[in-house]
Parts: C-alpha cells; structure tokens; sequence
C-alpha cells in the first residue's frame, strides 16, 4: 500500500491504480458486520434491492408481503456502531400497497424523487417518493416477473417488463402507456435487463432456457439468440440449439462496462458471455445452486481488478472472479435461501436479502497496519502456510525496485 501512495504522491503511478487495488482489497475482506444492523421490517421474504445511484443514501426493498421498504444507510449517530432506519414505508395498511407479493423495485435512475415496483399482482407502478402514491399503474395481463429502467437512456424513457406471457412490453414513462411489445421467447420472461453501454440494447431471459439480445428500435425481432455451444452442432446438443442454459434462466446481469453479459439458470449453471457478439465465453464457474423459480438478483462489482461477481446460493452468497470462475469464498449469515442481492460500488459493500426476511450489510474488515500485516505473512510464510490469497497477491503485485 506504501508503494502505491508514494508512487502517486511522486507522479509515477496512475491514481485509478490505486483506487482499483483499494477497492479490491475492501471486496475480499467483506464479513457479516456485527456494527452494522438493518431493521427487520418485512414479515416474509425480500424478492429485490435496489440502492440508487445519485447519493449512494437510500436503498429500496421489495417484499413477499407486498411491501416496499426505504431504507437509509447512512450514519447519523455518530458512533461505530448503528442500525439502518426505514425513512419510508408502503405498508398493509396503505391503499396503494401491492396485494400480492413484490418481484422487482428499482429507483428512477437520475432522480430519487421517483421509483418503479412490479408486483404477483398483475401491476407496475411509478411511485412518486414524497407522498408514496402511484403517479402512474400499468396493468397487465399475467404475473410481472421482473422490469427494468436504462440507467444510461436519454433519448427514450421505457422500461421493459417480462411477465407471464411471452411477449415483452415496453412501456413509456412519458406517455404512460404499453407503446411496443418485442416477441420471440415462447414462455414467461423471468427477468430483463438494458445495457449499460448503449440506450437501446435490451437483454431478456426466460423459462424457455433462452436469452435474447434486442435492438429496440428494430421490428423484425431480435439481434441474436445466445447459444452455450457457440453454433457447434453435435449429439449432445442438437437437442439444445440456440439455449443459453439446459433449464429456466432466471437471472441477467451486465458488467458495469456493458462488455459482458452474465446468465444464471436453474440448470445450476452460470455463464458469462460476450454482450456484442453472444458467443460464450466459457468460463467455468462450476456448480452454482440455483433452485428459484423467479427472477435471481444477483451484482458485479465495479472498480475492481478483477471484478467479481455476488450470486445467490442456497443460505449464502457466492463470491467469484469474473473471468477466471474461481470460488473466492461464501457469506454466510442468512437462515433461508438468499433471493437479492445489491453491490455499493461507492463503499465496495454488499447488502443481501433472503426468505428470513432479514437484510444483511457486508462491509469491508478495517485494514490492519502495515507492520503488524508484514509480520503476520512472515510468520504464516515461515510455518509452511501461503502468505496471502492468491487472486489477492495478483491485485497487489507491485514493483518498488
């Protein structure tokens, strides 16, 4: 670390190295913090999460109970020890709360005065922060699995949304109506997903083990449909051309560049892909549990070298490299099946939700002093033991010669 900070006081080094290697140290250092609690609110299960973007301060919560949940994170007492409160809450007893239980909540990407909720029963609603009513419902016909807003759109204003059927909507904030529907997948679309790299790139995944790739502003369907095998016809998969996964793919997720896409399915298989060509990248993350029959949240880090990547698995959360598929380690804590979870790029933290009802808060292990750390990996070196992590040591490799 001392070489780092001297090489940037000195000119000689790249800020963003340092930042990077920081950052990656916080992400492997994450552990259940006994300091950090977040009140217990929702009396089932939470579905989603979703901490915006404009001050890294509020974070949203989606419940099996049908009610939604914000949440501040920041610390007002003072002390080291704090719990995060609800600022806000749809609750049963107000008129406008879902009847049935909340898929999907994500903040309006450019202003926290606005967030959108999809819900089991039949409905998307655009809520207006202050006064926690509808500014806008859009109903649909079957169950609404999951929707998303563009983080980056600033020549349209839709959001997509997978439900029951197999048609996807677009619908239009402006206008406050379905304006499009795209159609290619042949059973419910379990989740769907914008690029973060450009406006009108759409990925959508569904129960029919496949996952398209669309251009919105194209009609004659989509770019391209993601294929495990990379078009390599053989025995074993001409039963299992153009899928993405051997099962219901639930789970989507862009890197933070928009570069690559990741897929989970219940084929308790997860894979990375390239989001402009499709071809997979075959990565080997082995086994990754997955026995949910809706949408899986699940994050990428962000300023990391490398990057990771937070699944849900069972009771805990995954923690892998993203493209070398190494199991870096597993966060326990929950009591029931993990069903979200949320990155904090700004602070490298983790929040998680899960079918106890409990929201966790992973936090980064204070760093220890140099001396005391120097001294410490001697001693592990001397009794035979690896001094340090291995994809930790690749981070911090340095040259002070």
């Amino acid at each position: 670390m001392l070489g780092f900070l001297s090489a940037r006081q000195t000119g000689l080094d790249d800020p963003l190295r340092l930042r990077r290697a920081e950052s990656t140290r916080r992400v492997l250092s994450l552990k259940l913090n006994p300091d950090r609690d977040v009140d217990r609110i929702h009396g089932n299960g939470i579905n989603a999460i979703d901490i915006e973007t404009i001050e890294g301060r509020y974070m949203l919560s989606g419940g099996a109970d049908g009610v939604i949940v914000i949440y501040d994170l920041e610390n007002h007492s003072g002390k080291q020890q704090y719990t995060c409160r609800p600022v806000r809450t749809v609750g049963r007893s107000s008129r406008h709360v879902h009847r049935f239980s909340v898929e999907t909540v994500q903040w309006y990407p450019y202003d926290t005065g606005m967030f959108v909720s999809s819900s089991f029963d039949k409905t998307m609603k655009v809520w207006d922060t202050e006064t926690l009513k509808p500014a806008e419902v859009f109903e649909f016909e079957g169950n609404v699995y999951s929707h998303h807003l563009s983080p980056i759109a600033r020549k349209h204003s839709l959001i997509a949304v997978g439900t029951k059927n197999p048609k996807i909507q677009l619908c239009d904030l402006k206008s406050g109506s379905r304006i499009h529907v795209l159609q290619g997948h042949r059973a419910e679309v379990l989740s769907v997903r914008w690029s973060p790299r450009y406006e009108y790139i759409l990925a959508t995944a569904s129960a029919d083990s496949k996952v398209k790739v669309w251009d919105v502003r194209r009609a004659s369907g989509s770019l391209f449909t993601l294929d495990q095998h990379n078009g390599e016809k053989s025995k074993a998969s001409s039963e299992a051309v153009n899928t993405a996964h051997n099962g219901r793919v639930n789970g989507l997720c862009f890197t933070s560049d928009g570069l690559y896409l990741l897929t989970t399915g219940t084929d308790d298989r997860m894979r990375l892909w390239n989001s402009a060509t499709g071809e997979n990248t075959l990565v080997n993350f082995g086994k990754v549990c997955n026995e949910s029959r809706k949408r899986l949240q699940f994050s990428v880090s962000h300023g990391c070298s490398p990057e990771f990547v937070f699944v849900p698995c069972g009771s805990s959360v995954a923690v892998y490299t993203l493209h070398t598929g190494e199991l870096i380690t597993m966060l326990r804590g929950h009591y029931n099946n993990v069903d979200c979870c949320e990155f904090h790029p700004d602070y490298q933290e983790l929040y998680s939700g899960g079918k106890d009802g409990n929201l966790l808060a992973w936090v980064p292990v204070v760093r220890n002093p140099d001396v005391e750390e120097d001294s410490k990996d001697e001693k592990r070196g001397a009794a035979g033991l690896p001094a340090v992590n291995p994809a930790f040591q690749d981070t911090w490799s340095s040259d002070e010669d």
